[in-house]
């Protein structure tokens, strides 16, 4: 984590227009995956939303990228490099997060990552258990590194980004899906456990969506998938992920579907 950077809570943007207070200040968001893509794009608008964000990631220059871009337009950001595949590599990095700001994160946006394309009997076993890794014990380990925090202020939003994938089924996509689908019955069972706690948990899931994670399959030269040009962008995402945060304290959208218009 930058270090330089003062920590506590309230280190977002002060106000909105005509002096009003911006719907997440005095709170701060963790962000999976936040160096590209959804996750970055996501980061941005809650920064924007006046939202102090802890952006978590593997690639540090990036994130440091990232992080500098939502500074240099007056947003509170700080980098945490580390890898969700690693659930010690978590635990470190959370408990770093929590020190700097002083309390659990008021909202966490599970959102890392990894897409391999291949049939099942051609899927290499290590492949497989990395994307089961990243997309579902990744998330399992930012949960209970930051849930006991919530549950005992009983406040809180655990936000889970799924996909189009978590529901239904397509070729090549043995791996992914079954990470997917294990992530939506995660986020399931996870509602069920925290009815009535007062910490909220909401599934976001989008249909496919233009980032980098298609730049090695190209979907436009194969047929049978959606081409880019007709994806969702990132920022409709995380557009979605900032409307379901700001519902009022007794609503949880419990899941909401995105697709292309």
């Amino acid at each position: 984590m930058a270090a330089h950077e003062r920590g506590g809570r309230g280190g977002g943007r002060d106000a909105g227009r005509g002096g009003r207070p911006l719907p997440l200040q005095d709170r701060w968001a963790l962000v999976t995956g936040a160096s590209r893509g959804i996750g970055l794009a996501t980061a941005g608008a809650l920064a924007d939303a006046g939202a102090s964000v802890a952006l978590l990631a593997r690639g540090a220059p990036q994130l440091e990228q990232a992080v500098d871009g939502i500074r240099r337009v007056g947003g509170h950001a700080v980098a945490m490099a580390a890898d969700v595949a690693d659930p010690a590599d978590v635990g470190g990095a959370v408990a770093e997060a929590i020190r700097y700001f002083g309390d659990a994160p008021d909202l966490l946006v599970n959102n890392a990552g990894l897409f391999v394309l291949a049939p099942l009997h051609e899927t290499d076993p290590e492949d497989f258990a990395a994307v089961v890794q990243t997309n579902l014990v990744g998330p399992f380990a930012v949960v209970r590194a930051v849930l006991p925090g919530m549950r005992a202020r009983g406040t809180g939003h655990v936000v889970t980004i799924g996909s189009i994938a978590d529901r239904h089924v397509f070729p090549e996509n043995g791996a992914y899906a079954a990470a997917k689908f294990g992530a939506r019955a995660m986020h399931e069972v996870l509602r069920a456990e925290l009815r009535g706690s007062g910490v909220r948990a909401s599934l976001v899931a989008p249909g496919p969506t233009d980032t980098s994670l298609w730049d090695p399959i190209e979907p436009d030269e194969r047929p049978g998938f959606t081409p880019r040009a007709e994806m969702l962008r990132a920022q409709a995402v995380a557009d979605a992920v900032v409307w379901v945060a700001t519902r009022p304290a007794e609503v949880n959208v419990d899941e909401l579907r995105l697709s292309r218009s």
